[in-house]
């Protein structure tokens, strides 16, 4: 069981690492799609697990592309991962409110998260604010994505099957 669950974490964290390369050019920077599968892994795997494929994952995928904010994404990210990951639970067992909520925390302490750090690594809070409308959006986007996919697709029914 633990090497499947390595497996796909591994993939987990791969898939991050490859949709932090994808990105859309906006005002102040880029909008990446790495947070879909942020957010899914956070409903699929424990606080841990979920904190790891998220933080390591953004974290090499900002080496790699971009790495100015390669630290923030760790924390940031892989915190988000967790705290949505605690709050759920084992999402089998939980209602889609409750996900949802989790989801909304997972959002604004990825959006505040980033805020900070943009100030922090560019000494500037213009910069933070400038890109504000694109990260909600980006986390927004991603926890929408991230449920619908795990409700209306049979992949997350058949990777939970998997995991547990």
């Amino acid at each position: 069981m633990m090497t499947k669950r390595l497996t796909y974490a591994a993939l987990f964290t791969a898939l991050t690492i490859i949709l932090s390369s994808f990105s859309v050019p906006v005002p102040g920077g880029h909008f990446y799609f790495n947070k879909v599968i942020i957010f899914l892994a956070s409903l699929v795997f424990n606080p841990i697990e979920a904190a790891v494929i998220a933080g390591a994952g953004s974290f090499l995928g900002d080496f790699f592309f971009y790495p100015a904010p390669m630290f923030v994404s760790l924390i940031v990210q892989g915190f988000a991962a967790y705290t949505v990951s605690k709050l759920v639970g084992d999402a089998r067992n939980v209602s889609k409110t409750q996900i949802f909520l989790a989801l909304l925390v997972g959002s604004v302490i990825s959006v505040v998260g980033y805020g900070l750090g943009r100030s922090f690594i560019y000494s500037t809070p213009a910069y933070a604010l400038l890109k504000l409308p694109f990260d909600i959006l980006s986390s927004v986007l991603g926890s929408a994505l991230a449920y619908s996919l795990y409700y209306l697709s049979s992949f997350s029914k058949t990777l939970q099957k998997a995991l547990h």
